[in-house]
């Protein structure tokens, strides 16, 4: 194996916690689905075990995830398949666009807002707020969360899939421009006051030292033949590292980032890293990926190309 995904590899094991629920949701989001969205669950459990994920540790994590609504069990005798909900196929779809498809923001110098104006206990606005920093909201508070380019019928339909539809009467989107007025708050004070950019940037900059060796050592020889096995958990760790990063990032247009943002090398090294893992780590799943009845399930058109060649930020060099 590559001394530099073992390397890595080997750091996630020794993990002292491992959230084998969100890895499980990495997988299915970037392997299954694009393979019909569904897996038996040994083939799972298979698949996950040399990242030191145990039997009991995938089937307890995908019993929650069950009860979630992210996953719902198929049986088909003694076997069981999972698959997607179509809530939780609805979230992986709008995840796949911010992860997979680059593109370059253009701001209309509009903030799109969500206000809380009725009453929700703190579990509710626990839940809320949760649900609403998945989708890249920033938060004024409690009751003011802020984004600079979603599409708010979107996040109304996501949060109905997220089971929070009973709040919607509650909330109050609202688009608002900026009025210009002298020696009040600029852009730049709302972001700095609704996002923590300077974690995020350290995050970035720690993936990058993460995945840039492995890059530079396929990059340094070309005779270096991934195995399968070494191709797909190296896919595996990377689109989890790299979806979690999304998770917390609002994709604030150029004007309102940082000189120097990591975000977009972290995306060259995610990308082109990617697309050489993509063909051996696909065989991997050929010969390892089953449904309950023993069949290999055929790659189809899901309707997303990975990381496609006209990338707007294909011209950053590492």
């Amino acid at each position: 194996m590559i001394p530099a995904i073992q390397h890595r590899i080997d750091s996630f094991r020794q993990q002292q916690r491992v959230r084998a629920g969100s890895l499980i949701m990495s997988v299915f989001g970037d392997a299954v689905l694009p393979r019909g969205g569904r897996i038996w669950l040994g083939s799972l459990i298979h698949l996950l075990e040399p990242l030191g994920l145990n039997e009991r540790l995938v089937r307890t994590s995908v019993f929650r995830l069950g009860k979630e609504k992210w996953l719902r069990a198929d049986t088909h005798g003694r076997r069981a398949e999972y698959v997607l909900t179509d809530s939780g196929r609805l979230r992986f779809e709008e995840a796949s666009r911010h992860i997979y498809s680059s593109h370059a923001p253009i701001w209309d110098r509009r903030w799109r807002l969500i206000l809380v104006v009725g009453d929700l206990d703190a579990r509710q606005r626990d839940r809320l707020r949760q649900a609403l920093l998945w989708q890249g909201f920033g938060s004024l508070g409690s009751d003011c969360f802020v984004h600079p380019s979603t599409h708010l019928e979107a996040v109304h339909d996501t949060l109905e899939a997220d089971g929070l539809g009973d709040m919607l009467g509650n909330l109050l989107p609202l688009l608002a421009a900026d009025a210009r007025i002298a020696l009040t708050a600029s852009d730049a004070d709302l972001v700095a006051r609704a996002w923590n950019l300077e974690r995020l940037a350290e995050s970035y900059t720690a993936f990058v030292a993460d995945y840039l060796p492995i890059l530079a050592e396929l990059r340094r020889d070309r005779r270096v033949r991934l195995e399968p096995e070494e191709a797909f958990l190296a896919r595996v760790l990377m689109i989890h590292d790299y979806r979690r990063l999304l998770l917390r990032d609002p994709e604030l247009p150029e004007v309102l980032l940082p000189a120097d943002w990591p975000g977009q090398s972290a995306r060259m090294v995610c990308r082109e890293l990617y697309r050489r893992l993509a063909e051996p780590s696909e065989w991997h799943l050929d010969a390892h990926m089953r449904l309950a009845d023993g069949t290999m399930p055929v790659r189809l058109e899901d309707g997303f190309e990975r990381f496609p060649s006209d990338d707007p930020l294909v011209s950053i060099s590492l």
